[in-house]
């Protein structure tokens, strides 16, 4: 059985820093493309990055470019999303999900999940 749990979202100032990270267990997660999702009050969920399976390739949405990083520890079984120089558009439950596949342009969207986490929510104060 597929278990991802997010931690690490609270509330933050303006250009803070934080970390998000996401715990797998239940699957061959050295074998699985994973990704970060978003989902602001009143909006769809959409992508923030995806990485490749073995961690060496990552895609961002536009937003998150320079600013999110994305990275996946095959060895903890977890991914993590280091966030910079937040505004308060970036408020929102983050979500940890396994991938069907990596694009190699851009992130896939949420038809391409299979699995998804309970979310972190993430506050950014003006």
């Amino acid at each position: 059985q597929v278990q991802l749990a997010e931690s690490g979202g609270r509330l933050v100032q303006t250009g803070d820093s934080l970390t998000l990270s996401c715990a797998a267990s239940g699957f061959p997660f050295g074998l699985r493309p994973m990704a970060w999702f978003r989902q602001a009050p009143g909006e769809e969920r959409q992508p923030v990055a995806a990485i490749s399976s073995t961690g060496r390739g990552t895609n961002y949405a536009d937003f998150a470019k320079g600013r999110f990083t994305i990275s996946k520890d095959n060895v903890k079984n977890m991914i993590h999303l280091q966030m910079d120089r937040l505004t308060p558009d970036d408020t929102a439950v983050y979500y940890c999900a396994t991938l069907r596949y990596f694009g190699s342009d851009d992130v896939p969207g949420p038809g391409a999940v299979d699995s998804w986490g309970q979310g972190t929510p993430v506050t950014v104060s003006s």
